[in-house]
């Protein structure tokens, strides 16, 4: 009998096939789509696979290269070493980074010229734990070590088998004024976000996870850019939402330290763990 992972290595990971005869129309449903263009995707990748990633995941020590977002605005975890992430999905990052997936993403977005990013920079695999968040924001919208990379286009691949609706964790899309929530998106097992990532793709999952212990929201989290001569240039932004007055001083010093940290970043190339640390001092009273 096969094991999941000789099968993993036998199936088409991504059924291009499937995909692209669909094209048309998920084309016109995300273009179209409000508040911002985006689609969710289900049964996006095989499911075998995914659940070899599944496993992968299960295994993987925290403390082995992972990067603690934890400070005002979110608490998470992440991992982009590619050198430490596990087999299967290192491979699936890698197709999702193929030629062949950014011409099905730049026919789906209507982005000509997409390109991968082999530094996974704030992306990866991402975790959270029972009470994680990440407040509603506008990701940084140029890569930190290409100065003329424009943020285009979010990927996002659920890796959360039997995840209840009472837990939350909802991934929450904003309209571009921050008036209402306008979507909400469970992150449930092989289900996929793809979302612009404009100025003010506004986005989040802000209220904290009420999951088992022994749960986590993960994901799998990949960039995707263009050239441009003069790309907008500003830090990850994050937002208070209508009725979160008493927050909105430290949301501003957080976003704040942010912006100074991705300059220093940018230009001498610091660590990630860095900022985790330094914001996590700066909010640890909120």
């Amino acid at each position: 009998m096969q094991t999941i992972t000789e099968t993993a290595q036998r199936v088409q990971l991504f059924n291009y096939e499937h995909w692209n005869s669909q094209l048309p129309e998920l084309s016109s449903e995300y273009q179209g789509a409000s508040p911002y263009p985006h689609i969710v995707l289900e049964n996006f990748l095989h499911p075998d696979v995914l659940q070899e990633c599944v496993k992968e995941f299960d295994k993987l020590n925290e403390g082995d290269g992972w990067i603690n977002y934890v400070h005002y605005n979110e608490n998470k975890a992440g991992l982009n070493n590619n050198d430490l992430l596990p087999a299967t999905i290192k491979k699936t990052i890698h197709e999702l980074n193929s030629p062949e997936f950014l011409e099905f993403l730049s026919a789906l977005t209507g982005i000509e010229g997409l390109m991968k990013d082999d530094l996974l920079e704030g992306g990866g695999i991402h975790q959270s734990k029972r009470g994680g968040y990440l407040n509603i924001h506008a990701d940084f919208t140029v890569h930190p070590h290409h100065r003329n990379w424009q943020r285009r286009v979010n990927v996002l691949v659920y890796l959360n088998n039997d995840w209840e609706e009472e837990w939350g964790g909802k991934l929450e899309l904003w309209d571009t004024k921050m008036q209402a929530c306008e979507r909400k998106v469970l992150p449930i097992f092989n289900r996929c976000v793809i979302f612009n990532t404009d100025a003010d793709s506004y986005h989040g999952h802000p209220e904290p996870t009420t999951c088992p212990e022994d749960k986590h929201r993960r994901s799998i989290a990949l960039y995707y850019y263009t050239q441009e001569a003069q790309p907008f240039r500003r830090a990850t932004h994050y937002m208070v939402r209508p009725g979160e007055g008493s927050k909105k001083f430290m949301v501003k010093l957080d976003n704040a330290m942010v912006a100074i940290y991705t300059e220093i970043k940018g230009m001498l190339g610091s660590n990630d763990k860095i900022v985790s640390k330094v914001l996590r001092f700066f909010s640890r009273k909120k």
